[in-house]
């Protein structure tokens, strides 16, 4: 049986570059509607599920990457910007904490950064997979 083999550094990649870009343009697109509903400072339930979304696939995408994984601090790392990016993204749905609307990027870039460093001194050669990194 043939096995298929994801890249799933650049599936994290591509979903934590969207989820950048999809929190740098909600503030645009509300100034872009404001005025034209009563209640414009809410976002949609609709735009609030699209975070979940890559949240879920950047879960997905570091688990998947995890499995093969062996230096120690990368592993860690991915795990937490991931539960950085998870608190955040919920507290902003729940508001319990008063954090900076620009604190999601934070563990979003990291997230893209980290893929990007797995992608170019991670590959696996033979079993000793970025063991001298």
């Amino acid at each position: 049986m043939n096995r298929i083999i994801l890249p799933f550094d650049n599936i994290g990649i591509i979903a934590s570059t969207l989820c950048t870009i999809h929190c740098i343009a909600t503030p645009f697109l509300f100034i872009a509607k404001a005025c034209t509903v009563t209640y414009c400072s809410d976002a949609p339930f609709w735009w609030v599920l699209i975070d979940y979304l890559f949240l879920v696939i950047s879960f997905y995408a570091i688990f998947s990457i995890s499995m093969n994984l062996t230096v120690k601090w990368l592993k860690s790392s991915f795990w937490i910007s991931w539960l950085v990016l998870l608190i955040t993204i919920a507290n902003h749905s729940i508001n319990i904490i008063n954090l900076p609307k620009n604190f999601i990027y934070i563990p979003s870039i990291v997230i893209v950064v980290l893929h990007f460093y797995n992608l170019k001194y991670c590959k696996c050669q033979d079993e000793k997979c970025c063991t001298s990194v």
